[in-house]
């Protein structure tokens, strides 16, 4: 039996060094294709015959089609990206701000309250049931303020309340 084992000092470094070259080329080679079908897709401007002209290109022809797109639509992929960032960006700046401002304030709600009952939506008694409910929700101190209005007598209810 002439079976020969290969050990791992048999792998010569510079060989380590060329096949962690060539795998991380791999990675990245669909990495960039992935990125490429993406755009392709989140691409308004282009219409359906012209997406699916792309991704067929794409996908025949990977490595050559790959690098076209990025000559002819590279520019606008990052400008596509950049867009898509800043929109996140956006939404979660809004989320933390709502998110830390608590909401709606019980003078908003109570506010809103007022004018479905000015427009006639909600009778005097669920009127009240929803004042003493969002009372109950943002407490007693929430709807205090500088000219004394308390939870019993709120400014905003009384002055728009045709009544």
């Amino acid at each position: 039996m002439s079976v020969q084992t290969y050990l791992a000092y048999d792998y010569p470094a510079l060989s380590v060094f060329w096949s962690m070259l060539v795998f991380f080329l791999w990675i990245m080679w669909f990495v960039l294709l992935f990125r490429v079908v993406m755009d392709i897709f989140r691409d308004d401007s282009l219409g359906g015959a012209a997406k699916a002209a792309w991704l067929l290109c794409v996908v025949l022809l990977p490595f050559l089609g790959v690098f076209v797109y990025l000559i002819a639509r590279g520019k606008g992929m990052g400008r596509r990206e950049v867009e898509q960032a800043r929109a996140q960006q956006r939404a979660l700046d809004s989320y933390i701000r709502e998110t830390a401002r608590g909401g709606t304030s019980s003078a908003d709600e109570l506010a809103r309250l007022s004018d479905m009952k000015a427009r006639g939506d909600i009778t005097e008694d669920e009127f009240r049931r929803a004042k003493d409910m969002v009372f109950a929700a943002h407490g007693p101190s929430a709807g205090t303020g500088p000219e004394g209005t308390g939870p019993g007598r709120s400014g905003a209810v009384s002055s728009s309340s045709p009544h």
